[in-house]
């Protein structure tokens, strides 16, 4: 078998792009909405689609909330059909001189929950690149594309093994890097750049010091609430939206 995906969204999403060879397993005896996948999977004319048991389907995917539906994407690989991934020199070299371009840097984010809001918001505020170290980090993985509802196919990612080397990258194709930290400029009072990298630290531990002292701004969230800080998802979101509010896209 090759790569799962599970959930309803991320499913109908990954229907769209599954690659032959791909199979809609459904346990017999579910609802309407997995009708409507098994149609889906019908009419690419790519994807097979099995009925098996709900024991079955449990020892596939062990100790996940599957919902009686599982697709497996035939050995797919990162950098086929669910994945995009790109290098950051490969990305950068592709701007046009006047391209304007989102990206966030990713310091350390271990839950994949996180992970996959994180991404849906990406989606939403059309990211260019998400960069993710390879080493102690979460990676896209069944449930991030769960849990992203489908997101983690659309938004391109670079899995890298040395964060500040490429940041020093893009401060070379003309970015400016924002870290995000309690104690930096409130993002209201900051006027980012056309080429933006926002740097988003762990759940727990913020932005490393290596990364940190790469930045060229630090920017915070001004709260007036009794916790310490945001979900990182949360405060993500807050922060492309704001990038996206000064330079929103082109149509």
């Amino acid at each position: 078998m090759g790569e799962k995906i599970f959930g309803f969204h991320a499913i109908e999403e990954a229907l769209k792009l599954a690659p032959a060879g791909s199979t809609l397993f459904l346990c017999r005896n579910t609802g309407d909405r997995n009708v409507r996948l098994e149609q889906l999977a019908r009419m690419t004319g790519k994807v097979a689609v099995k009925k098996i048991a709900l024991v079955e389907m449990d020892r596939m995917v062990p100790g996940m909330d599957h919902r009686g539906a599982v697709l497996d994407l035939g050995g797919a690989r990162k950098g086929g059909s669910r994945i995009q991934t790109v290098g950051v020199k490969e990305f950068c070299k592709s701007l046009g001189d006047d391209d304007d371009a989102l990206v966030l840097l990713l310091d350390g984010i271990t839950d994949p929950h996180n992970l996959g809001a994180i991404l849906r918001s990406c989606d939403q505020f059309s990211v260019s690149l998400v960069i993710i170290p390879e080493r102690r980090s979460v990676q896209a993985n069944e449930t991030v594309t769960k849990v992203s509802s489908g997101a983690a196919q659309y938004v391109p990612m670079a899995i890298v093994t040395n964060l500040a080397r490429e940041i020093q990258i893009l401060k070379e194709h003309g970015f400016w890097i924002y870290g995000a930290d309690m104690n930096g400029q409130a993002v209201y009072d900051t006027k980012f750049s056309q080429r933006a990298a926002i740097v988003m630290g762990s759940e727990g531990d913020g932005i490393g010091r290596l990364v940190r002292e790469s930045c060229d701004h630090i920017v915070s969230i001004p709260m007036s609430g009794h916790i310490d800080s945001l979900n990182v998802s949360v405060a993500t979101g807050i922060l492309l939206y704001e990038v996206r509010r000064q330079h929103p896209v082109r149509k």
